[in-house]
């Protein structure tokens, strides 16, 4: 479960896609995006897009196992003009919302993780779409903001994330074990918005607290969110790296898969 009821992570999925489609507007949709040099403006736009298409079907069909992509309903934009890209992405954010809507927080569907519901898609499509949109919005050099809420449940999924892939054999986050050591997030614009990593012998384990470690990051909590997803290097002036910093870069490389 996360943050915020079923119905907010529907409303930000239409919220959030708006957003981005504001973005994409008069930007250069060839362009590289930085965070995710493997992609244009363009493919991150359809990345974003075919994602929301997917979990709706999985959704709406009530599926038990995984949608294979060629099993999606119109799952690329017809054609390359941009107004056709706006449009495809305002329907596939309607689509998966409508879904999920119908089908309440608790159906059972195919997911990949810990929790085999309906409930999950909606928590992770909001904020995937989060996290590209701030892509988004780096590549068009226009301005990014999240609430409070969506960034720390951005920032306690992912940790659900890391720790889940670790537990299923994910060969660089099982590095994420041995001895001791420690990562403190601390954003210093929301109150008691604090988390505590700690790695151990048996791997990673993480809860909210205000505590002491090897090393620290102090920031805005959207500049915190950014950090953990690699949208924002740890060497920013946006944010302060007290302690090992060698450990935070081990981190953030080891959690490279997402």
């Amino acid at each position: 479960m996360g943050l915020l009821t079923h119905e907010r992570y529907c409303d930000e999925i239409i919220r959030l896609t708006e957003e981005l489609r504001t973005a994409l507007r008069g930007a250069d949709l060839g362009a590289t995006v930085p965070t995710c040099p493997d992609w244009t403006l363009r493919e991150l736009a359809e990345h974003v897009g075919r994602a929301h298409r997917w979990a709706g079907e999985i959704v709406r069909t009530r599926s038990a196992e995984m949608v294979p992509d060629d099993k999606v309903p119109d799952n690329a934009p017809a054609d390359d003009d941009p107004a056709t890209l706006d449009a495809w992405l305002a329907d596939g954010a309607a689509g998966a919302v409508a879904a999920l809507r119908e089908a309440g927080p608790d159906a059972e569907v195919w997911t990949w993780a810990w929790e085999q519901s309906t409930g999950f898609w909606a928590r992770r499509m909001a904020l995937e779409t989060v996290v590209h949109l701030a892509d988004a919005a780096l590549t068009a050099d226009v301005p990014y903001t999240v609430t409070p809420e969506l960034a720390a449940d951005t920032i306690d999924e992912w940790l659900q994330i890391v720790v889940f892939v670790q537990a299923h054999g994910d060969r660089e986050a099982a590095e994420l074990r041995g001895e001791e050591r420690s990562l403190h997030l601390h954003a210093t614009d929301v109150p008691d918005a604090e988390w505590l990593i700690e790695i151990g012998a048996d791997g990673v384990t993480w809860r909210r607290a205000h505590a002491k470690a090897d090393v620290a990051v102090r920031g805005s909590l959207t500049d915190l969110m950014l950090v953990l997803n690699r949208r924002l290097a740890p060497g920013s002036d946006r944010v302060e790296v007290l302690g090992d910093a060698a450990l935070l870069d081990f981190w953030l490389a080891r959690t490279a898969f997402g």
